[in-house]
């Protein structure tokens, strides 16, 4: 069956079309149920290609039959009465703009274990985007230790505690020389802040005779939080709906494409950067570059690219920030941050959300030059819970689970079956997925129709992907058009393969789908020229 389509929310209604591929869609664009009987619970059945090992979903439908049926009846009218209460509280009480998942069909989650969420009725969904519950939701050494210093002590860092100067030493020693300085802040939006007030102490002591202002440069489609300067240095938010646009001392450069083979030379980005600030009165302070763009639609840099990038930047006396936020504390496999894998060291590291497992704790390394360069001024830095006695202990435990539970090699292995699988479905379906790339468990699948992105399609299969089989996907990129996968670092093979099953049943179900496919790539064409012009507008 088709689910009906619900009434969309007052303010999303008013913000840019394609600002709804994330969150919902219309029915008439979702992929439509082959004409065979279906279990209630599914848009559509699975398809026979898909393989035999039973979902979260099928598991789910079984147990919830072992229940008298009026009895489950008056569980779930129960359950959506519940949500329908807590739904109308945050409607009327809660910023507007504040964006649910699946906003037509937003879920109400109760409990989280390892990589699955559960609603509340107990119903298990995969995760496959939770970066944050980096070493899997709840998880219980975590949850102990943040409990137990809770129970004794939290205060902030004007008090002697062995916890912030351990942390600082473990950490330390995860990066490469001269990266030995730390600042705690509360959110990786702060720290990326802090990094732009040091990277711009450190221009005005290098020369104070030079009264140019500070510029700084960034790479398009970028994310970097959500204070006012991250804003400003955030493509992704600025050319995005309710942007305001660039303002004049950001400079952005081309988002690498390796896919389609554009704005490959690092090196050829910067000099147009710092020339263009030069011409405009001013002079670079600072560089920002996620080391894998993540809202950038899970962007692999090209081999080379920030070590040409970051010596033109260094040359012009600019600070080059490495943004390890989303892909840091061993996502990728291969190494424990991301940088890494470019063979270049950063003279600012910044970091958050998975050094907490959830727990709001976040910060950024730097050298002893620069952090004194910071302190010289004589402001005192201070962020009350920047650094609190439950952040270390909390940050000290994620540490000793990636190393003991072995979850960056995990990483590694499961993200590079996973790399497999899907680009085999890739080579099933060539017209509609272009891209696999990854590095261990990042990875980014690439929607396309003739290599334009498909916004309209990428939706479709996510939302079939949590109807029918509870695998949970986000989607990514300047256009919304690449399925997002950042699941909790303990994410199994089992898992994995229960994922990759869930897109090919739903790219099986498009080409079932002849006229809903239509529809689809209709609105893919409107999408996008769409989002074209607003960044032609706001660029």
């Amino acid at each position: 069956m088709v689910l009906s389509p619900r009434v969309q929310d007052p303010v999303r209604a008013l913000w840019a079309p394609e600002a709804a591929v994330e969150f919902g869609m219309p029915a008439s664009c979702e992929l439509a149920a082959p004409a065979v009987d279906a279990p209630a619970v599914t848009p559509f059945p699975a398809s026979s290609s898909v393989g035999s090992d039973m979902s979260a979903s099928a598991a789910s439908d079984s147990s919830a039959a072992a229940l008298p049926a009026s009895s489950a009846d008056s569980a779930a009218g129960a359950a959506e009465a519940a949500k329908a209460e807590i739904l109308d509280k945050r409607r009327r009480h809660v910023g507007p703009n504040l964006a649910l998942f699946f906003q037509d069909e937003p879920l109400h989650i109760v409990e989280g274990r390892g990589a699955e969420l559960f609603d509340a009725q107990g119903t298990p969904y995969l995760d496959c985007i939770n970066n944050v519950s980096h070493v899997g939701h709840c998880h219980p050494r975590v949850a102990a230790a943040v409990a137990a210093q809770l129970t004794r002590l939290n205060t902030n860092s004007r008090y002697l505690h062995a916890g912030l100067g351990d942390y600082a030493a473990e950490l330390a020693a995860l990066l490469p020389a001269p990266l030995e300085v730390v600042y705690m802040t509360v959110s990786g939006s702060e720290a990326n802040d802090l990094a732009w007030r040091v990277a711009a102490a450190v221009a005005r002591r290098a020369d104070p005779g030079d009264a140019r202002p500070l510029h700084v440069a960034c790479v398009d489609h970028a994310y970097h939080g959500h204070t006012s300067f991250c804003i400003e240095i955030s493509p992704y938010k600025f050319k995005g709906p309710g942007g305001g646009g660039r303002l004049a001392h950001v400079h952005v450069l081309p988002c690498p494409d390796v896919y389609r083979g554009q704005n490959l030379d690092g090196r050829a980005a910067a000099r147009a950067a710092i020339a263009t600030a030069e011409a405009s009165g001013g002079r670079l302070a600072a560089f920002f570059s996620e080391s894998i763009l993540s809202c950038g639609g899970q962007v692999i840099l090209p081999e080379g690219y920030l070590a040409g990038l970051y010596a033109e930047m260094r040359a012009a006396g600019a600070v080059c920030v490495a943004d390890e936020v989303q892909c840091g504390f061993g996502r990728v496999g291969r190494a424990f941050w991301a940088f890494e894998l470019q063979g270049v060291v950063p003279d600012i590291v910044t970091f958050g959300k998975p050094c907490g497992n959830g727990f709001p704790m976040a910060g950024l390394v730097t050298t002893r030059a620069v952090a004194d360069g910071f302190a010289s001024g004589g402001m005192e830095f201070f962020a009350t819970f920047g650094g609190c006695t439950a952040a270390p202990a909390c940050g000290l435990a994620v540490l000793d689970v990636i190393r003991e539970e072995r979850l960056q090699q995990n990483a590694a292995a499961v993200g590079a079956h996973c790399l497999a699988r899907l680009r085999a479905l890739q080579a099933q379906h060539p017209s509609h997925i272009g891209d696999v790339r990854g590095e261990g468990l990042m990875v980014g699948i690439e929607v396309v129709t003739d290599r334009d992105p498909a916004p309209a399609l990428a939706a479709a299969l996510k939302l079939h992907a949590k109807r029918a089989h509870r695998v949970l996907l986000s989607t990514e990129g300047p256009y919304s058009s690449v399925l997002k996968i950042k699941p909790p670092m303990c994410f199994s093979i089992a898992q994995a393969d229960q994922m990759v099953a869930a897109l090919a049943d739903g790219l099986a179900a498009l080409e079932a789908s002849p006229t809903h496919k239509a529809a689809l790539l209709e609105r893919n064409a409107a999408e996008v020229a769409a989002v074209r012009e607003r960044h032609a507008r706001l660029g």
